[in-house]
């Protein structure tokens, strides 16, 4: 009678080497911890909790400005086809006088779209000199020319017959506030220069818009 003899292999243990090298892993990191300082880990912590705070705060703020109504766009002045210029000496918008007058144009050009620009005389002081500046505006887009100090505006004065369809505001010892020229012209207003240069000027400004709009 033949025995039969059953041979029962054992199966090894197999080591788990990814376990084994995760477990060295956080060993290391462990030790890496340990070795700093408090003051490293504390720093550690605040920059993590600083860079948590910021991301949960741009969350947020994403979510609720998305909600929000859109910002309407600005509107654009718009500004007519009149141009109104001011001839002045070389020192410009600087002094007191051409300074009111320009005030005076910007508070007429809010109120009639006008657009305003200012030249100023270079070179000798004389009205020889100024009248090539002041040809330049005649010639150019200007229909309503300003002139502030001695040799423009006697510059100026001198062309409001030959340019009949312009408007003058001049400033100077005329007899009143927005009076009409001394020889009659029609298209010339004088404004003195005083306290009230400013309102008087954008006034002016304001009725030779008018008439030619």
């Amino acid at each position: 009678m033949v025995k039969q003899v059953r041979q029962v292999t054992r199966t090894r243990p197999v080591r788990a080497e990814g376990t084994s090298r995760l477990a060295a892993v956080g060993r290391a990191a462990v030790a890496g911890l340990r070795s700093l300082g408090g003051r490293t880990l504390a720093m550690i912590g605040t920059a993590v909790g600083v860079a948590l705070a910021v991301i949960v705060t741009g969350f947020l703020l994403y979510h609720h400005g998305s909600s929000r109504p859109p910002i309407p766009a600005t509107r654009a002045r718009h500004y007519t086809e009149t141009d109104a210029c001011l001839l002045t000496d070389r020192n410009g918008i600087n002094a007191k006088a051409a300074a009111a007058v320009w005030q005076g144009m910007q508070d007429a050009s809010l109120a009639t779209h006008a657009r305003v620009s200012y030249s100023s005389v270079t070179g000798e002081q004389s009205t020889a000199n100024a009248r090539p500046f002041l040809n330049a505006m005649l010639q150019g887009s200007c229909e309503v020319v300003l002139a502030v100090g001695g040799p423009e505006v006697k510059a100026a004065q001198e062309a409001t017959r030959r340019y009949a369809k312009l408007g003058f505001v001049l400033v100077g010892s005329g007899s009143g506030s927005g009076s009409k020229d001394k020889a009659g012209t029609d298209n010339v207003a004088w404004v003195p220069a005083d306290d009230g240069l400013r309102a008087g000027v954008a006034a002016a400004v304001k009725q030779a818009v008018d008439a030619r709009g």
